[in-house]
């Protein structure tokens, strides 16, 4: 059976309008492609620590060397890229927030990017391990960014997903969603039918 990890990043949870678009591409999917076991991660409610010295140490430090507290900062990371591993198809609920991704979205990268487990390092450059994976970005966004400058967060969550190993990507955008109510709908509508295109 497939396997759908859904992360959302805004710090408004469920109530978030990505949270809500994402939840309505997992029905629309499961509706197009059958049930699938969904898993559900809120950075939210359930943020992953900021990466630091000692975490960075204990992922580098070999299992028998480590300390308990090491082991335990190690263990919650095998957690979430497990959670990664298993899954067949990511859909990240995706708020821009200063021209960027949330931290705590950063945070759950830099803990789900470990040499040798998710990627490695050959002759020919770095190389993913997580193949044969699909992901779907619901991004939503107060002003209009996509196809700019200023929109970083596409192709930075484009590149550290390809570096995974995950190359198929498509995004779903909701833009101008604080450029008053007309504006708002309209990028909703546009959403939902871009929704119903990649689910079927």
């Amino acid at each position: 059976m497939t396997q759908i990890l859904s992360i959302a990043a805004s710090l408004h949870s469920d109530s978030a309008q990505s949270s809500q678009l994402a939840e309505r591409f997992i029905e629309q999917w499961q509706r197009s492609h059958g049930s699938a076991t969904v898993v559900s991660r809120d950075l939210a409610t359930d943020p992953v620590p900021h990466l630091t010295a000692e975490r960075f140490a204990a992922f580098a430090t070999p299992a028998a060397e480590r300390s308990p507290e090491q082991a335990a900062d190690v263990a919650e990371s095998d957690a979430l890229i497990a959670e990664l591993q298993a899954s067949d198809v990511l859909v990240l609920a995706l708020p821009m927030y200063n021209f960027g991704i949330p931290s705590t979205l950063k945070a759950y990268f830099d803990h789900v990017a470990r040499a040798g487990i998710t990627f490695r390092y050959t002759e020919q450059g770095p190389e993913g391990l997580l193949t044969g994976k699909r992901a779907f970005v619901l991004a939503t966004r107060g002003g209009r960014y996509a196809g700019t400058e200023r929109d970083t967060q596409t192709r930075y969550v484009q590149d550290f997903l390809g570096f995974l190993g995950i190359d198929e990507v498509s995004f779903v955008y909701a833009e101008g969603l604080a450029m008053g109510p007309d504006h708002r709908a309209k990028a909703l509508q546009d959403a939902e039918q871009t929704i119903a295109q990649l689910a079927a």
